[in-house]
């Protein structure tokens, strides 16, 4: 009886022992298989495991198996992230297409992958990160747009102007709906009230939109012809109003046969709607056409719609704008009363060099207006990807900068356009990106620049630069607070407001976006979650297929978010 008690407790720990080590051997598995997973998914948690219970006996002293903890997640090393990130970059899809990425820690400078980040890519909307990131630090937070009106001299007693009044604008993109709540008219509304507070009750002259501020062309350095209808691709001036677009509305007649709906809004006498568009029976496919001809502000709806069909929305591009801007204007001050005897009329930077028909801003300034703090404008900018007000802050930092002294030893007077009269305002941004990029150690030929927003095909960076950029951006910025506050937000808001939900990235990575057709790119930063600071850049070329591109982005930065370990 006692020896078959002495085999009974032999058993019993022979049976511990095998189950600690399939325990053991289960967590190594388990390891290796996380490292495997695609990184999209979540790590499933393991079910914990129950130690039978042993069964009674009459040792005094009891074996009690140890309770396993609920979850246990393998500490990741350097080398399992980099094996993940090389897991998305290997994906038999984008074979044809080429990727660039570069990681580093923030706390401790150490690089923790690259991929191709010494080549080129095209940026996409990247480009803006540059564009802005140097007006920010030239112009600071608190720099202020400002719109003049200029007149002979002040209102006589009676209110009158004698001559002509002239609006100089400088740039302010704030004359839009969206700096005001949605208001089309508010901006507007305020610079007609400062008129009036001025003591204008009438006008003996002309109403002038000077936007000679801005040199150049309004259509910036290798747009391609089929993106200037669209908002996205609107033309730059100095007098912008609704970010230099119209919202368009379709809807069909509830009577077959009957006109489309067509409404434009801000409502104005500038843009011409030519209405073809007809409605058909219910269950038919829609088949409409929108078109607006080049620098013509006509748009034609034709086509048909079901009387069915959801509302078709579109944001369309002005032809010079400035006529839209001074239209109205003209109808604001007319509302308040004020007489205007004269037409409207805009001057431009050419008008001034060539002009027998208009003279400079008058020189006495009645009023101004500013606009909100550089700080609100580059949030506004940067986190939806606002390709206009990007090329319009590009013109107006070159314009702010040729006062400054920037020559630079690699830089002949004859090749300084804040030096030379014939260089335009684009011209003179982009010296003044290139010089703060010199200036925080980007190399010379790191960023090959365009334009400022990345619509231009012609742009070219490299990871290595980006990173180089939000690196310094972060950490030896004064403005390191602002810059961080204007990038869009994954899962909250801008372009990342529908990216990383339910990931561990959403409420934590932080960057600019890019996307034209077969480029996509996301750069910023993002914390692991052991705590550690990221700053990565991330860009795919000549894959067609966005939402592939989008995933193989997605991947990697939900890899680095998922980091539980440390670069140190």
């Amino acid at each position: 009886m006692k020896r078959k008690l002495n085999h009974t407790k032999a058993a019993i720990l022979l049976v511990f022992a095998v189950f600690c080590f399939g325990l053991n051997f289960g967590i190594s598995v388990n390891a290796q298989e996380t490292q495997r997973q695609r990184i999209t998914e979540k790590p499933t948690t393991p079910t914990p495991q129950t130690s039978p219970t042993p069964k009674q006996t009459p040792t005094p002293n009891p074996i009690v198996s140890p309770t396993p903890t609920a979850t246990f997640v393998p500490v990741q090393t350097v080398s399992d992230l980099q094996a993940r990130i090389r897991a998305s970059l290997s994906r038999s899809e984008i074979r044809r297409g080429r990727v660039g990425v570069k990681v580093v820690s923030l706390d401790t400078g150490k690089t923790v992958f690259e991929e191709n980040a010494e080549k080129y890519f095209m940026p996409a909307s990247n480009m803006k990160s540059f564009t802005i990131a140097a007006a920010l630090e030239k112009l600071s937070p608190d720099f202020r747009f400002v719109t003049s009106v200029y007149a002979p001299a002040m209102p006589d007693a009676s209110g009158m102007i004698r001559g002509d009044l002239s609006v100089y604008g400088r740039g302010d993109v704030s004359f839009s709906a969206a700096f005001n709540d949605g208001d089309y008219y508010k901006g507007l509304d305020a610079l007609a009230a400062k008129i009036q507070q001025a003591g204008v009750k009438r006008i003996e002259g002309n109403l002038i939109g000077d936007e000679s501020y801005f040199s150049g062309d309004a259509i910036p350095s290798g747009w391609e012809w089929d993106d200037l209808q669209w908002y996205y691709g609107a033309e730059v001036s100095a007098l912008l109003v609704n970010d230099n677009a119209v919202d368009l509305s379709v809807k069909p007649n509830s009577v077959t046969g009957a006109p489309c709906a067509v409404q434009v809004l801000p409502v104005n006498l500038v843009v011409r709607i030519v209405n073809r568009c007809t409605t058909t029976a219910s269950g038919v496919k829609r088949d409409l056409q929108v078109v607006k001809k080049l620098d013509q502000n006509v748009l034609e709806i034709s086509g048909t719609m079901p009387s069915n069909d959801k509302e078709f929305r579109g944001y369309i591009a002005v032809s010079r704008p400035a006529e839209l801007f001074l239209s109205l204007l003209r109808q604001f001050l007319i509302q308040k009363g004020i007489v205007i005897t004269g037409q409207n009329r805009v001057i431009n930077a050419k008008d001034k060099v060539s002009s027998s028909v208009a003279s400079p801003a008058a020189p006495f300034e009645i009023t101004k207006l500013e606009s909100p703090p550089f700080s609100l404008i580059a949030a506004k900018t940067m986190k939806p990807s606002q390709n206009l007000y990007t090329e319009t802050i590009l013109r107006a930092l070159g314009e702010q900068m040729k006062t400054v002294s920037m020559q630079s030893p690699a830089s002949l007077p004859s090749e300084n356009p804040f030096t030379n009269s014939k260089a335009d305002s684009s011209e003179r941004g982009l010296f003044a990106v290139r010089t703060f990029l010199r200036e925080i150690g980007v190399a010379p030929d790191g960023v090959l620049q365009y334009d400022g927003s990345g619509l231009s095909r012609h742009n070219l960076i490299t990871p290595s630069s980006t990173v180089q950029l939000y690196t310094y951006m972060a950490l030896s910025s004064r403005y390191a607070s602002v810059w961080h506050a204007a990038q869009p937000v994954g899962g909250v808001d801008g372009t990342l407001k529908n990216r990383f939900t339910g990931t561990s990235a959403a409420n934590n990575v932080r960057g600019k976006t890019g996307t034209i057709d077969q480029v996509s790119a996301l750069s910023g930063y993002v914390t692991t979650t052991s705590g550690e600071r990221f700053v990565f850049s991330t860009v795919v070329n000549d894959i067609a297929d966005g939402k592939l591109r989008q995933a193989v982005i997605d991947e990697i930065v939900v890899a680095l978010a998922n980091f539980n370990g440390r670069t140190n």
